[in-house]
């Protein structure tokens, strides 16, 4: 069994393709639509991407959290790349959407994975609302149906609230957490903040780093260098470098699968990243 958060485990890539706030107008080539986002996945795929995180859009372009859209979109992508990639659903929605909304479609369409926010906070000029009492049915939800929650951890704290809802049983053991860097509001995209996040776990957690905007790209690779895991797309940065925009998601994986490969670091295939996740 490959050590968990060493060098030698593969890197698991996850392609945020979509996410809730980025628009067309700012990146043309974002994936919107169902067929668009199974292309999507396709390319992210082949570039070396495990896992694709995922939020869904209405007819008009307009974050959801339908039921029929999710499963729209999953068929899609499923179609396009296999029953072997991981999908993970955002229960995060828009910003202000209601927690009855945000868990549906975990509980409907039981995907492998789905993200889990544990605080409210300031996320730029909006609240993101998550109330304890909401945080604590969603966390029980994602347990009753097998789900592998991802744990959205956008400040050290949130890591302390983790760590109180696994010990009243709610999360199961070892925890994965991403690290969301840089978002306003939250804890800022530096070397010193990861390093103390990650000190903050147990030896048996897995750990992942999505950083915002122009720290997306460093942060990444220190996250490699540390034996973490990297997510990356068009939901926290539309760019390529400044000033050039990203032709597609799977430029930005393949970017991170030729510098995890100088490293020396393996990138992880779907069935490498189900073994070190604990999917079937």
């Amino acid at each position: 069994m490959v050590m968990k958060n060493s060098l030698s485990m593969p890197l698991i890539i996850t392609a945020a393709i979509t996410g809730a706030e980025t628009r067309k107008s700012d990146q043309p080539n974002l994936p919107i639509m169902p067929d668009e986002q199974g292309l999507a996945a396709k390319q992210c795929m082949d570039a070396g991407a495990s896992i694709i995180h995922l939020h869904v859009r209405d007819k008009m372009g307009l974050p959801t959290q339908d039921i029929n859209a999710f499963r729209a979109s999953m068929d899609a992508i499923r179609n396009a790349c296999g029953s072997d990639i991981i999908i993970q659903i955002s229960t995060g929605g828009a910003i202000g959407e209601n927690m009855q909304k945000r868990v549906q479609p975990i509980i409907e369409l039981q995907p492998d994975m789905a993200s889990l926010n544990v605080a409210s906070m300031n996320f730029g000029n909006d609240i993101f609302l998550n109330h304890p009492a909401d945080v604590n049915m969603l966390a029980c939800h994602i347990k009753e149906n097998n789900i592998i929650p991802e744990i959205e951890c956008y400040d050290v704290g949130h890591i302390t609230i983790a760590k109180k809802i696994a010990c009243d049983g709610r999360i199961r053991l070892p925890m994965h957490y991403q690290f969301v860097l840089g978002v306003p509001g939250g804890i800022s995209a530096t070397n010193m903040h990861l390093e103390f996040m990650r000190s903050q776990l147990s030896d048996d957690d897995m750990w992942g780093v999505a950083a915002v905007g122009r720290q997306q790209l460093p942060m990444a690779v220190i996250a490699m260098t540390l034996g973490g895991h990297v997510r990356v797309g068009f939901e926290d940065n539309i760019f390529y470098r400044k000033g050039e925009l990203a032709k597609n998601n799977a430029q930005l994986v393949a970017r991170i699968s030729r510098i995890s490969g100088e490293l020396d670091r393996p990138v992880a295939s779907c069935l490498d990243a189900r073994e070190i996740i604990g999917l079937k």
